[in-house]
C-alpha cells in the first residue's frame, strides 16, 4: 500500500508503508519446532516445545536406541534435550552421550551361544536391561537347553519386571540343573520375586504348605 503526496516543489511522490512480515515457526514431523528467517533475515524467537512433544521424542529416540539405531536416536534425544522438563532432558542428554560413545566403539562381533551370554551378561551387570535380554535370547536360540543360559535370562526378565517370564526361565534352569536353586536363594537380583508363592515353592520345595 502507498500513500501519494506532494514535496515542496509541487511534484507526487509515493511514500511505501510497506510492513515487514513477521517471522514464522513451523513445526518438524517430531513435534519440535523449527525456526523460519522474517524477511529481513534476522532469525526468528523459536516457538516453545511443549512436554508432550519433549516425552513423545524422547519415547521414539528409546525405541530407536533399543533398536541400536544409534545414529538416529542420538538426534531425537538431542531434541527432546531442549525440552521444558529437566528431568526428560537430563535423561536424553545422558542417553545422546551413550549413543555417542556407541557411534564410536568398534561393532561387537558375536557368533557363538557363548558370545552372546558374555556381552549380555555384562550388559546385565551394566544395568542396560534390554539389550543384554536381547543377547541373552539370542544366546538360547543356538543353545536352548543351556542352564546358564535360562538362568541368566530369569534375572533379565526379573529386573525388568517380567515375572511370569522370571519364573519360566527360573524353572527350566533348575531343571536343567539343580544347583541353580541354591544360586537364586542367594541371588539378590531376584528380589521383585521374592513375594510370589511360586518363586518360594521353586526355591524351597520341601515346604508343602506354598
Amino acid at each position: 500500500m502507498s500513500e501519494r503526496k506532494k514535496d515542496s516543489a509541487g511534484k507526487t511522490i509515493d511514500k511505501r508503508l510497506d510492513n515487514p512480515a513477521p517471522a514464522k515457526s513451523a513445526r518438524s514431523p517430531e513435534g519440535l519446532r523449527v525456526v523460519v528467517s522474517s524477511r529481513s533475515g534476522a532469525a526468528a524467537v523459536p516457538q516453545e516445545v511443549s512436554a508432550d512433544q519433549q516425552l513423545q521424542v524422547f519415547e521414539s529416540a528409546m525405541k530407536l536406541f533399543h533398536a541400536r539405531k544409534f545414529r538416529e536416536a542420538r538426534e531425537l534425544f538431542l531434541q527432546a534435550a531442549g525440552g521444558p522438563e529437566r528431568d526428560v532432558a537430563h535423561r536424553a542428554q545422558l542417553h545422546a552421550s551413550m549413543c555417542e560413545r556407541r557411534l564410536q566403539q568398534p561393532p561387537v562381533e558375536l557368533h557363538t551361544a557363548e558370545d552372546y551370554y558374555n556381552y549380555g551378561v555384562a550388559l546385565l551387570n551394566s544395568r542396560n536391561v534390554e539389550e543384554g535380554r536381547s543377547h541373552l535370547e539370542r544366546a538360547l536360540q543356538l543353545a536352548p537347553a543351556a542352564d546358564h543360559i535360562h538362568y541368566a535370562l530369569a534375572v533379565a526378565q526379573a529386573l525388568r519386571g517380567a515375572n511370569p517370564e522370571a519364573l519360566e526361565h527360573l524353572r527350566r534352569a533348575i531343571e536343567l540343573e539343580p544347583k541353580n536353586r541354591l544360586m537364586a536363594r542367594q541371588d539378590a537380583d531376584f528380589v521383585s520375586l521374592n513375594g510370589q508363592p511360586q518363586f518360594q515353592a521353586l526355591l524351597y520345595p520341601e515346604k508343602k504348605n506354598w
